[in-house]
């Protein structure tokens, strides 16, 4: 059984999958100090480095990518230079980026109090490299370095347009400016739409799903006033937009309306405590300095989606950690308001082994309905569960992971499903299956041919790493679906971190490469037999 990324749960759950801190295994280390530089890069390039990068620079991953186009194989760029940070190191990073932002204000009053355990800054979780594997972690120096990881998104998304055709590039938004922004957006979203499921309660609706679930504005408002919040004239014109509140009730997605994130942070409306009946102000305020690098993100997320359109690539906007998500899925969502309005450019990834992960899926794609934008996203299981479910046990708020590898994949499965529902009916959706999940691929292809969704049609995506599954990539190639590989490319030096997590990862590797070679050589043994060794079609 494997993750999206292709990780043995069962041996990462019995510990044979050690975690990584990311800095370079003592081997490499070794190898590069006996081997000298020259000798240490074709050795790598000959192994590791061949097998899972593929080229140091865009000129060099142009014959690759060529190679996997002729068998109906696309790239998802993905420029993997990481640095090689100790422990140590990335955690007094993490400390110094949250000692700046959490100025005066919150240390001084109870706001530090007031702020949920999830979605405070914790030491001990500082390098939020530990227990990850198959993702990339970016740690924020200053502003000028979010403008250098910029720089590197928009020459990797020139690369995808000069070396394919319908190619994505792969962003982080943690590169683009300081975590702890995220951090903080996540927690007013996430209990301002607490605060609305608990006025739901209230008006007798606890437990429906989220889109079912609509408040009455007449009770909705005098519930702000019994509680302080607003007094009814006030709170009149929050429901008085063009279609909020028109129909006499107000659901999640109204509720969301109300708070813009391109507002700053400091005039967001205040969060309520239900217990108290008190507000919350999250932050007394933002120094100036604060709201540029609020600003400054937005910008570079602005600058990153125009070239995207310009040059015709998708953009992909991986998915991170949970206290992160909230207000990561939030900034996708507003760019995909702007710039899929005729087509899916920027795309959203949803990580399935999240217990509110249908819900987050079905209210946006209910937006992208509403407004009449092109939903695109990509469908993971997820690549921080052992992080998570240490983080929230030690911390001690609820694990946001669900309890097995079962009911991930069930979440995954119901996920995707909706999904393809809306294509069969809007052809407005787009959903890429980045799976190594053999019965996850084999579902999407049924559920397809039931629903009557053509690969020609270019809505439903396959994706898989550089490297790993091609007995799943090439075969759905050469059958004419859009498959992709996610491509990582830089130097042999800078990209290390990277293989030594690849090398983690692929302690199964050897045996899947046995069982890749045992498929081939059934098939030649199958093709000489026939006598059709050199017939393709056979």
């Amino acid at each position: 059984r494997m993750n999206a990324k292709g990780l043995h749960e069962e041996e990462k759950g019995k510990g044979l999958l050690p975690c990584c801190h990311c800095p370079l295994p003592p081997l490499l280390l070794l190898a590069r100090r006996v081997l000298g530089q020259p000798l240490f890069e074709r050795l790598m390039k000959m192994t590791f480095y061949g097998q899972f990068v593929a080229g140091e620079d865009q000129e060099a991953i142009k014959p690759l990518i060529r190679r996997n186009q002729a068998f109906g194989v696309g790239a998802v760029l993905d420029y993997s230079v990481e640095e090689d940070l100790t422990a140590e190191e990335a955690e007094q990073k993490e400390a110094q980026s949250s000692a700046e932002v959490h100025s005066p204000p919150l240390a001084s009053s109870a706001g530090a109090e007031q702020r949920e355990k999830q979605y405070r800054v914790h030491r001990g979780f500082g390098d939020r490299r530990g227990g990850v594997i198959s993702a990339r972690t970016y740690f924020y120096a200053d502003e000028s370095k979010c403008d250098q990881h910029m720089e590197t998104f928009l020459r990797c998304i020139d690369a995808s347009s000069g070396s394919s055709e319908d190619g994505f590039s792969a962003i982080k938004l943690t590169a683009l400016g300081r975590p702890q922004f995220l951090l903080q957006f996540s927690e007013v979203l996430v209990k301002w739409r607490r605060f609305f499921h608990q006025m739901a309660a209230e008006q007798g609706q606890a437990g429906q799903a989220a889109l079912e679930t609509k408040l009455e504005v007449e009770k909705l408002q005098e519930a702000l006033a019994n509680l302080g919040i607003a007094t009814k004239a006030e709170s009149q014109h929050w429901f008085t937009g063009e279609n909020l509140g028109v129909s006499g009730t107000v659901d999640l997605l109204d509720w969301n309306s109300l708070i813009d994130s391109r507002t700053k942070l400091s005039k967001l409306l205040l969060i309520p405590n239900m217990q108290t009946g008190q507000l919350e102000p999250l932050l007394s305020r933002f120094t100036e300095e604060e709201d540029l690098q609020m600003k400054r993100m937005l910008q570079r997320m602005d600058v990153l989606a125009k070239r995207a359109t310009e040059t015709g690539v998708r953009l992909m906007v991986d998915a991170e950690q949970s206290y992160f998500q909230p207000a990561i899925s939030r900034l996708t969502l507003e760019m995909q308001r702007r710039f899929n309005r005729d087509q899916a450019i920027i795309f959203n990834t949803y990580q399935c082994y999240l217990k509110e992960a249908y819900d987050n899926v079905t209210v946006d794609v209910e937006l992208s309905r509403r407004e009449g934008w092109h939903f695109g996203t990509k469908l993971v299981r997820g690549a921080y569960m052992e992080q998570e479910r240490n983080r929230a046990a030690q911390i001690g708020y609820e694990d946001p992971i669900n309890p097995t590898y079962e009911k991930t994949s069930e979440m995954y499965h119901r996920c995707l499903d909706y999904i393809l529902e809306e294509i069969k009916h809007s052809r407005k959706a787009n959903v890429m299956v980045a799976s190594h999940n053999e019965d996850t691929v084999k579902f999407t292809l049924r559920r397809m041919m039931e629903l009557g969704i053509h690969p020609s049609e270019k809505k439903v995506y396959f994706g898989q790493l550089l490297g790993m599954c091609d007995q799943i990539t090439f075969p759905l190639g050469q059958a004419g679906f859009p498959v992709y590989k996610y491509v990582p490319y830089g130097p042999v030096n800078e990209v290390l971190p990277y293989l030594s997590r690849r090398a983690q990862e692929n302690r199964g590797f050897m045996k899947r490469a046995n069982r890749e070679r045992d498929l081939l050589w059934s098939e030649f043994k199958r093709r000489l037999f026939a006598g059709s060794l050199f017939g393709p079609n056979h």
